[in-house]
């Protein structure tokens, strides 16, 4: 029996033997299996609703700061788990020890630290004429999570919602669950009431359609493929209740003529291949001048020749396995799909990787002279690939940018800030780099089109867990 074997889902402030069957969690690193949790049955969702549901109205009326003292013990367990929840996800996901450190477990640590600021400053409250705008919480939330930054997915959804006063039903993706399972511990821990969160995994096409069409789920917040998004809102529909997506990408990396070439193909390849590529944000798309395509194809093979692929728990690894079998088989078809359309192979391929550990690994790979027509440099292949498409103008970049159902992120390079400030404005597209930057937790994260609807993260993603109610006064008399 694995030390990560789990058979109980959390409702209503306990946790109790699932009567459904059983999902194997595979170790990135090896395909064995490292873990078991419940496939949850529809009673065991409708009981969680259920006591979501009962919870709601005592928990909604609390203090605010009431609330962010249990964000605050949450922040401190997690603090004192850093190390399991680091190795954990490394196992589960394939990301490098180094990388989980920062990334997978200190910056969910971090957001949660910016919600506990961003509330004690809130205003749930103002005057308009004669009428008081109120910030209530809109009630039961189900957060249905992805498995690539699996902890971020978790505490971004489920502490906004406790801090803002809703009650929370959280299924984690089937494939990344354990840490979902180690945020329970922590919870019941600190003892959150009864209800204000539970917990039940299972599969999407089951569990989570359960969650998305009961009709006491008041909102659901989910991050996954731009498909899963378009079943959650067909059937969110039928009881009009509140969705915020996150969804796919294809971002564009526009590197106008006069940027530092190597520093932004340096960043950009770094961006591309984090985490194995399985980031929804990835500049896959490398928008290069025409003239400069040579040189920045060599620039990229010599950034990849750099990377070395193996174990994510060994500290010399820079690029480990990507998540799944499934997840490693839609890479190796999509980098097929990429010599048949006839791009340019200048890096990597399908030759299988040597001197790695039997797990889920593809050798990071990257294509030039790709066109825009092509099902590489649109579609989401949420893998270690990258397409270089060569363009003439500057309105053309732009054109090619936008080329695409996804809206979710970008970049633009010049040594000229206002030049690329222009370009910026001009990309449909949630979220632009200029130059390189860090990520800001603070600033709204969503896409444009079909790269999902609403905000997450700081202040605009507090709010999509509000609704407004206008209590008009009796006018004054004169």
């Amino acid at each position: 029996m694995s030390i990560h074997d789990r058979d109980e889902v959390y409702i209503g402030g306990s946790w109790r033997r699932s009567a459904g069957g059983v999902i194997e969690v595979e170790s990135a690193i090896t395909g064995a299996v490292m873990g078991r949790v419940p496939d949850s049955t529809p009673h065991e969702v409708a009981d969680a609703v259920a006591a979501a549901r009962a919870a709601f109205p005592a928990w909604s009326q609390t203090t605010v700061d009431h609330r962010l003292q249990y964000l605050t013990l949450l922040a401190k367990k997690v603090d004192e788990r850093n190390d399991e929840l680091t190795r954990l996800i490394s196992c589960e996901v394939g990301t490098p020890l180094r990388v989980s450190t920062a990334v997978q477990v200190g910056l969910p640590r971090r957001v949660l630290e910016s919600y506990r600021d961003l509330m004690y400053r809130f205003e749930l409250q103002e005057r308009i004429g004669d009428s008081l705008v109120l910030r209530e919480p809109i009630g039961v939330v189900a957060a249905i999570t992805a498995w690539n930054y699996p902890l971020q997915q978790v505490l971004g959804k489920v502490a906004a919602a406790l801090a803002t006063g809703c009650t929370v039903v959280l299924k984690p993706s089937e494939v990344a669950p354990l840490s979902a399972f180690v945020v329970a511990d922590i919870i019941d821990e600190i003892g959150l009431p009864p209800g204000v969160f539970n917990l039940v995994s299972g599969r999407g096409d089951t569990v989570g359609e359960e969650l998305v069409a009961h009709p006491d789920v008041d909102m659901v917040t989910f991050t996954g493929s731009t498909a899963a998004g378009r079943r959650i809102g067909e059937v969110a529909a039928r009881t009009v209740k509140r969705v915020a997506l996150e969804l796919g990408g294809k971002s564009a990396n526009i590197i106008l003529d006069d940027a530092d070439l190597a520093q932004a193909v340096k960043v950009g390849v770094a961006n591309c291949f984090t985490n194995t590529g399985q980031t929804c944000t990835a500049l896959t798309r490398m928008l290069v001048p025409r003239t400069q395509l040579t040189q920045v194809e060599d620039l990229v093979r010599a950034r990849l020749a750099t990377y070395t692929l193996g174990d994510p728990l060994d500290p010399s690894t820079t690029m480990g396995p990507l998540a799944s079998a499934a997840q490693r088989d839609r890479v190796r078809d999509y980098i097929r799909v990429g010599i048949a359309e006839g791009a340019d192979l200048i890096y990597g391929g399908l030759d299988e990787p040597t001197d790695v550990p039997t797990g889920f690994f593809v050798t990071p790979t990257a294509f030039s002279n790709v066109r825009q027509d092509m099902r590489i440099a649109r579609e989401e292949i949420f893998g270690p690939v990258l397409s270089i498409l060569p363009y003439d103008t500057e309105d053309d970049a732009v054109e090619i940018a936008n080329d695409t159902e996804y809206g979710l992120a970008g970049a633009v390079w010049s040594a000229d800030h206002d030049r690329a400030l222009r370009i910026a404005r001009r990309m449909r597209t949630g979220a632009v780099d200029i130059n390189g930057s860090y990520f800001n937790m603070l600033a709204p994260f969503g896409g444009y089109k079909q790269s999902g609807n609403g905000r997450e993260l700081g202040l605009y993603g507090l709010l999509e867990f509000y609704e407004l109610k206008s209590v008009q006064g009796a006018p004054v008399e004169s």
